[in-house]
C-alpha cells in the first residue's frame, strides 16, 4: 500500500516533501517533533472522524447539519451568561470587521496595512479612555489569558513569589491562572463572604506579606456582585508593596467607576461584550491596561500601538510601541510568548465603542443594572432564593430553587423555550463558604431583556416551584 496522496489544500503533506523537510531539520519522523508533549496528553488512537468528504457540497451539508442541531438564543429566551454574554451586536460591527482590509489572515490581523494600524490605535485609545488608563494592548486570546498575564506581569515587576486571588472567580478562569502561573507564582485563594458575595478587606489584610506580588479582584465578580470594598483592599495591598490586578467587563464601566479610580494598577478582562457576539461559544479577546509607567509598559508581552513621527516633519504615523520588548523581536529571550492575537476583534470593539459613545455606554450600563435588580425581585417573588440579595449587582446574580435542582428547573424551562441560568460549579461555591451541592444557578440579564421577558421567566418559575 503506497503513501496517502497529498491533501489538495496542503501540498507539503506529500510524502516526499515531508521527508525532505524532516531530513533538513534532522529528525526521523513527526513524532520526534512532539517528544516534549507528555504521553498522558496524547491521543493513542486514530481520530474517529469518519470517511473523507469528497466534495465542497458534502462538507457544507455536513456542517449545516451539525449546526442545525444547536438551539440558539434567537429561537429561545436566554438568561445564560457566566463568561459569554448575549448583548446586542450592532450591524455596523460585522460590516466593518468583514472588510477585506481588516479580515484576518493570521494572528488576528490582515497582512497588509490598509488602515488596520490606525483602527487598532483607535481601539486602544477608546479603551484607554473608558478604563481611565494610558496603555492598552492589542487583544490577546481571551480574558482568561489577560488575567493570567496580568499576574505574571506583577510577579516580574515585584520579584515576589505569591499572589492572592479572590475566591469569586469562575473555576475555568482560575484553572487558566493556576496553569499559567505554575512553577512561577504560588496562588493563594481569598475566601468570599457567603452572605454578601464580597471579598472582605480583613481577609486580604490577614494574608498580605512582603512575599505577595499581587492581589487579584474581579468586579463584577463570578456572582455578578460589585466589589464595594475594592478601594480599601487596594490601599492595603499597596501598603504591603503589592500590585492590584483587577478583572472587569468594560461594558460595566458605563455604570460603575473604572478600577483605576480606586487603585487598580493592572486592569484586564474580555471584550466579548463589546459587539463581538456569541458565535456558538463566543468571540473573545483579552485586554490588559496600565498607566504610562515604564515598569509596567515593558512587562507587556503583547503588542502595543501608538503614534510616532515619520521622516516627514510634522507628520505622525501609527506603529508598534516598544516592539523590542516582545518575543517577536527577542525570540526565546522574550518575557512571554506573543502568538496568535485577536486584533480583528479589537477593531470590532473599537467600532462598537465609537458607535455607543459615553452617553450610550452610560445608558446601557444603567439599563442593565435596573433590569438586574428587577429580575432579582421578580424571581424572589416567584419562590426562588436569591443569594447576596443586599449586595450591589450588575448583569448576573445567583439563585437557588427550593426543593429543585438547577438541572431539573433548567430542563422544565427548556420545554417552555427558555434557557435558565447556568449552574454554578460546586467547586466555586464550596470554595467560598457558600452552598456546595451545585444547586445554584447564575442568572444573566442584558439590555436585550424586556420587563416582559423577565416576567415570563418569573411566571414559569412560579409554576415550576409551587
Amino acid at each position: 500500500m503506497g503513501a496517502p496522496p497529498a491533501h489538495p489544500y496542503i501540498p507539503n503533506a506529500a510524502a516526499d516533501t515531508e521527508r525532505a523537510m524532516l531530513d533538513v531539520i534532522g529528525v526521523a519522523d513527526v513524532d520526534e517533533l512532539l517528544a516534549s508533549i507528555p504521553a498522558k496528553l496524547r491521543m493513542s488512537r486514530p481520530l474517529d472522524i469518519g470517511p473523507p468528504l469528497t466534495s465542497e457540497y458534502e462538507l457544507s451539508r455536513h456542517m449545516m447539519g451539525l449546526l442545525g442541531r444547536n438551539a440558539t438564543v434567537d429561537e429561545n429566551l436566554s438568561f445564560l451568561g457566566m463568561g459569554c454574554y448575549d448583548h446586542w451586536v450592532p450591524a455596523v460591527c460585522g460590516e466593518v470587521n468583514g472588510r477585506a482590509e481588516f479580515l484576518t489572515a493570521y494572528a488576528g490581523e490582515a497582512y497588509e496595512d490598509h488602515g488596520k494600524w490606525q483602527a487598532l490605535f483607535e481601539y486602544v485609545s477608546l479603551m484607554a479612555e473608558l478604563l481611565e488608563m494610558d496603555v492598552v494592548n492589542v487583544p490577546t486570546y481571551d480574558g482568561f489569558q489577560a488575567a493570567a498575564t496580568g499576574l505574571r506581569m506583577a510577579g516580574r515587576i515585584t520579584g515576589r513569589p505569591r499572589v492572592l486571588v479572590t475566591g469569586a472567580v469562575l473555576p475555568d478562569k482560575l484553572g487558566k491562572i493556576e496553569g499559567y502561573l505554575d512553577g512561577v507564582l504560588a496562588v493563594d485563594m481569598l475566601p468570599v463572604d457567603p452572605a454578601t458575595g464580597l471579598t472582605r478587606p480583613q481577609d486580604v489584610a490577614a494574608r498580605l506579606g512582603d512575599d505577595v506580588a499581587a492581589v487579584y479582584l474581579e468586579t463584577p465578580n463570578a456572582y455578578g456582585v460589585l466589589e464595594r470594598h475594592a478601594r480599601e483592599i487596594a490601599a492595603a495591598a499597596h501598603r504591603a508593596g503589592a500590585i492590584v490586578v483587577c478583572g472587569t467587563d468594560p461594558l460595566s464601566l458605563g455604570f460603575v467607576d473604572p478600577p483605576a479610580r480606586w487603585g487598580a494598577d493592572i486592569v484586564c478582562g474580555d471584550i466579548q461584550s463589546l459587539g463581538l457576539g456569541l458565535h456558538y461559544g463566543g468571540a473573545h479577546g483579552g485586554f490588559i491596561a496600565t498607566h504610562d509607567d515604564e515598569r509596567f509598559v515593558f512587562e507587556f508581552p503583547s503588542r502595543l500601538f501608538g503614534l510616532a513621527p515619520t521622516r516627514k516633519a510634522g507628520e505622525l504615523g501609527f506603529c508598534d510601541v516598544a516592539y523590542e520588548r516582545t518575543s517577536l523581536a527577542r525570540r526565546e529571550e522574550g518575557i512571554e510568548w506573543v502568538g496568535t492575537a485577536a486584533a480583528l476583534w479589537g477593531i470590532t470593539a473599537g467600532v462598537y465603542l465609537s458607535l455607543m459613545g459615553p452617553g450610550g455606554m452610560a445608558e446601557l450600563g444603567a439599563g442593565v443594572a435596573s433590569r438586574t435588580r428587577y429580575a432579582m425581585r421578580s424571581l424572589a417573588e416567584a419562590g426562588a432564593e436569591v443569594l447576596h440579595a443586599d449586595a450591589p449587582h450588575w448583569r448576573e446574580f445567583a439563585v437557588r430553587y427550593p426543593g429543585r435542582t438547577v438541572a431539573e428547573v433548567d430542563a422544565l424551562l427548556r420545554e417552555r423555550g427558555i434557557f435558565g441560568g447556568a449552574e454554578l460549579p460546586s467547586s466555586l461555591l464550596s470554595g467560598t463558604g457558600g452552598p456546595g451541592d451545585g444547586g445554584t444557578a447564575l442568572v444573566c440579564v442584558t439590555e436585550k431583556h424586556t420587563t416582559a421577558d423577565i416576567d415570563r421567566l418569573a411566571g414559569e418559575l412560579k409554576e415550576i416551584l409551587r
